[in-house]
């Protein structure tokens, strides 16, 4: 019987690597064109106060899509509208998802024009020429893109539901290649006047807006019929009323999370007006495995536990949960060393150009050796929340987010204290790191007391052999580096190409180490990843 239940899991776990496989693609795509895009920020803004006050604005259309948009609508919305597209058919369930496309509309609609508004009282109530008036004029412009993202994010919901990944996932690169064309097209037309060059850059963001959710459109009407939207008896349909019930946990614990994140920046501005700068460019790095494994796994599991969950197969979502876990583990713990190890020659090889001097890279480098730890942990904490949404239990990750917020905040307030000059934001770093471990930690507790996963037995011991090969990698990459840098400034004096071919030499020879010592201590983990990228069955 166990070897029966064995294969029918994994029957069912290799279309997900498929679906995976299919978004991780994409999602690196927009990971790579992501980071492009701050490598060209880098060189004409370096980490000026100027684009530190952008990094703040743009957190406030990311607070709306969080909020509202991709984490607690569609986290409320994917399981509703799965059962029923399983029990009532289609027609029923995209009456059921345009009912709440029209009102999402309305009310973020409502909110933009309130944010708007209330932006002008503020700023003058900051004292003339204070930085911290500098996000606000930038708000207003990209704030309306916070309901165009939101709508498109809830279009994105319903294609993944029924299946269609490859759409949703390329979404997110329309709004860096917008950008990356502001930047090479429209700035040369106003060389060295950088007040001017970020507010093309707010405009493009709403452009990309646009460009967005017109992209999806086509799919979804293919896929569902004509657009309807429609308010007609919206707040009389059950289904819309149990979206808003398991909303609003989802809302409040997205809205503490988010509001600790404007918290950060708010922080990080206060305490050094570099120092939003110095986390976002750090953050990119840290994102970028992040973005092509764990936001392509998060985007497939949770429309699949949904449907593990639905059908009482709590066999097959465990086994779903902690294969993925095992697999992001082997993805992301070299990362995490390596990032953590080679933080300053990274920086320095990827963003080092025009504005962006010894002093922005010392600034990231270091936020970013600070972050570099926390990178399992967050990948962790952004795969235990889906099976808690699929379960409908939205309330255990809202107040696992408020102990979050507490823990984040003090730590957040005793790092900057304690901190000296040019530290201070890589405390919030670290205090961010902190709460993700404590966060994680506690969610993992709670979802095993509900499916007895993930098992530590089986989870925690291939982790820690992972641990040990990528310390054995980031101990010998250290020594590799500099020898590799010092031996090819020899032969070539050109310092760019220099960093490039040493990196190179570097990496080829970490992935060579860390993959011999996992092929002598976790050579089943090994064997299991490489075999589901090829798409085999794999056989006992």
């Amino acid at each position: 019987m166990p070897e029966k239940q064995e294969q029918v899991a994994h029957k069912g776990h290799l279309p997900i690597l498929r679906s995976v496989s299919v978004v991780g693609i994409m999602t690196a795509l927009s990971r790579v064109l992501g980071l492009v895009r701050e490598i060209v920020m880098g060189h004409f803004f370096g980490t000026s106060a100027l684009k530190s006050a952008f990094d703040v604005a743009y957190v406030a259309p990311n607070l709306f899509r969080r909020l509202f948009g991709e984490g607690a609508l569609t986290s409320a919305f994917v399981p509703i509208f799965g059962a029923m597209l399983e029990k009532k058919g289609r027609v029923e369930a995209f009456r059921f998802a345009w009912k709440a496309v029209s009102l999402l509309a309305v009310f973020l609609s409502g909110l933009v024009a309130v944010g708007i508004l209330l932006s002008y009282p503020l700023e003058s109530l900051l004292p003339q020429g204070s930085r911290y008036a500098l996000p606000l004029p930038m708000i207003r412009i990209m704030l309306p893109y916070a309901l165009l993202i939101c709508v498109a994010a809830l279009f994105s919901g319903i294609l993944n539901t029924m299946r269609i990944f490859a759409i949703p996932a390329i979404t997110p690169l329309l709004l860096n290649a917008v950008w990356l064309f502001a930047m090479f097209a429209i700035f040369p037309f106003f060389p060295d006047r950088q007040e001017v060059q970020i507010q093309i850059l707010c405009w493009s963001v709403l452009v990309a807006g646009v460009v967005q959710l017109v992209f999806l459109l086509p799919s979804l009407v293919k896929t569902g019929g004509a657009i309807c939207l429609s308010l007609r008896g919206v707040m009389q349909d059950p289904a819309i009323r149990r979206v808003l019930t398991n909303m609003v946990p989802a809302t409040i614990g997205a809205g503490l999370i988010q509001v600790n994140l404007c918290m950060d920046k708010a922080l990080a501005f206060y305490a050094d007006q570099s120092g939003p700068a110095a986390l976002e460019y750090s953050e990119r790095l840290v994102y970028l495995p992040m973005g092509m494994f764990t936001t392509a796994f998060v985007t497939v599991l949770l429309p699949t536990f949904s449907r593990q969950f639905g059908q009482c197969d709590l066999h097959a979502m465990r086994d779903t949960l902690e294969r993925s876990m095992r697999q992001l583990a082997l993805i992301m713990v070299p990362c995490s060393i390596a990032l953590l190890v080679l933080a300053k020659p990274v920086v320095s090889l990827i963003y080092r150009s025009g504005r962006f001097d010894d002093l922005s890279v010392l600034l990231s480098a270091r936020a970013l050796g600070a972050y570099a730890p926390g990178l399992l942990f967050f990948s962790f904490y952004k795969t235990l929340t889906p099976a808690f949404y699929a379960m409908r239990d939205l309330k255990t990750p809202l107040k696992v987010s408020c102990l979050g917020i507490a823990i984040n905040l003090i730590a957040d307030v005793t790092c900057i204290y304690l901190l000296p000059e040019g530290w201070k934001h890589v405390g919030i770093a670290i205090a961010t790191v902190i709460t993700s471990i404590v966060t994680g930690t506690v969610l993992s507790i709670i979802l095993y007391r509900k499916i007895h996963a993930p098992r530590p037995l089986y989870f925690v011991l291939p982790v820690l052999k992972m641990i040990l090969c990528a310390i054995l990698m980031g101990v010998s990459v250290l020594w590799i580096h500099p020898h590799a840098t010092t031996l090819l400034l020899r032969i070539c004096p050109d310092g760019k190409l220099v960093e490039i071919a040493a990196m190179s030499i570097t990496i080829f020879f970490g992935i060579g180490i860390y993959l011999a010592g996992i092929s002598v201590l976790d050579r089943p983990d090994l064997k299991g990843v490489l075999e589901d990228i090829l798409h085999r069955r794999r056989r006992k």
